[in-house]
């Protein structure tokens, strides 16, 4: 059944959607507090960066004599905000509609879909790990006084809280608890595969041991199985369920290849400055040290070129204007990536994220 048809049959779920404004009004307030400026992100661009796990939409601008130029749905604000930060805007961050192909399977994501990513001059990614705890208890703390008005006849005037929001910072999502109030635990991915899938990292960094590890595992393991997808099945099946359970998980230190876009711990470069946080096993954002060196950045963005072809996802050229922007110099910063849809799927304790939107994808699939 269409959203509308369903939200006109029952008016009681309107409280659901209305998540929604609350959660980015809650964003906005929080970052505009601390004098972050947004910024309206374009949504077509030119060239996207270069992320082989991603696939891509691709469209064509017409001119008035039909000329076409390739263009793209942008896959996140993050080389736009940067380049800004180049220009000088300083700390910045961007609310927008973000787009990836071939994403329509699963009760967790949505071709099209609301990311929130900022970005903090002169941090690391140890200072944005603050940020996040702070922003998901500010938005817990204005949930918990918000009002919603009569909405045209559908509701009258009331004091609007979640049923799952708790008096002490807790939340109840699928009937389990999760208390919110900082410090989060902190769990590097090699602390993560020893302690939930058994595996000691400093091998599984070896690819030949990689794929004995997998294999003896069940994992189904062919000549063309890269290391990284070795990774990621056992990340997901065996400790991203564990993770955020009873009180939210920072993941932390990734190996670098799973990090296009980060730095490299200057201890140990095997591993990036990138962490991921969790609540309830739902992984909610992503962040990364900045990576400033554009001869870096640019190898990078060939290798994973490489990847696309190899792969047989849509190939295109990087955003060599962004390497220009950095050669001109990106100041040090951090910066983080969040799914505001998941955030709203965790605050209304629903399970898909379609449960969350208006018009999802399935609706036009049929």
């Amino acid at each position: 059944m269409k959203i509308w048809k369903l939200l006109k049959d029952h008016p009681e779920l309107w409280d659901r959607y209305f998540i929604r404004e609350k959660v980015i009004k809650a964003i906005r307030r929080f970052l505009d507090d601390q004098k972050f400026h947004e910024v309206e992100t374009p949504i077509l661009i030119a060239k996207p960066p270069a992320e082989s796990h991603l696939e891509i939409f691709q469209t064509n601008l017409l001119d008035r004599n039909r000329k076409m130029t390739p263009l793209y749905l942008s896959t996140s604000p993050e080389v736009t905000l940067k380049k800004l930060m180049v220009a000088g805007i300083g700390n910045c961050y961007a609310i927008t509609k973000s787009f990836r192909n071939m994403e329509t399977q699963g009760n967790l994501h949505n071709p099209e879909f609301t990311i929130l990513e900022f970005y903090r001059v002169g941090a690391t990614y140890l200072d944005i790990m603050k940020d996040i705890e702070e922003l998901v208890v500010f938005i817990y703390t204005e949930l918990k006084q918000s009002v919603i008005p009569a909405q045209a006849g559908i509701q009258s005037k009331k004091d609007w809280i979640p049923d799952q929001v708790g008096d002490d910072k807790t939340i109840i999502y699928q009937g389990k608890k999760i208390e919110l109030a900082p410090p989060w635990e902190r769990l590097s991915v090699a602390q993560a595969f020893e302690k939930y899938a058994h595996v000691n990292f400093e091998e599984f960094l070896d690819e030949k041991k990689a794929r004995k590890i997998a294999r003896d595992k069940g994992y189904n393991v062919e000549t063309d199985t890269t290391w990284e997808q070795l990774y990621n099945q056992i990340l997901l099946n065996e400790i991203e369920p564990h993770l955020g359970q009873g009180k939210p998980t920072i993941l932390y230190d990734f190996p670098s290849s799973m990090a296009a876009l980060s730095k490299k711990k200057r201890s140990d470069p095997r591993f990036a400055e990138r962490f991921e946080f969790y609540i309830a096993g739902l992984e909610l954002g992503d962040c990364y040290s900045e990576l400033t060196d554009w001869k870096e950045q640019e190898e990078r963005f060939e290798r994973e070129l490489s990847e696309l072809k190899r792969l047989g996802k849509t190939v295109y050229d990087y955003d060599h204007d962004f390497i220009d922007a950095l050669k001109s110099g990106l100041p040090e910063c951090s910066g983080i990536a969040v799914g505001v849809d998941r955030i709203i799927m965790l605050l209304s304790d629903v399970t898909d994220i379609a449960d969350t939107l208006f018009f999802p994808a399935g609706e036009m699939i049929g």
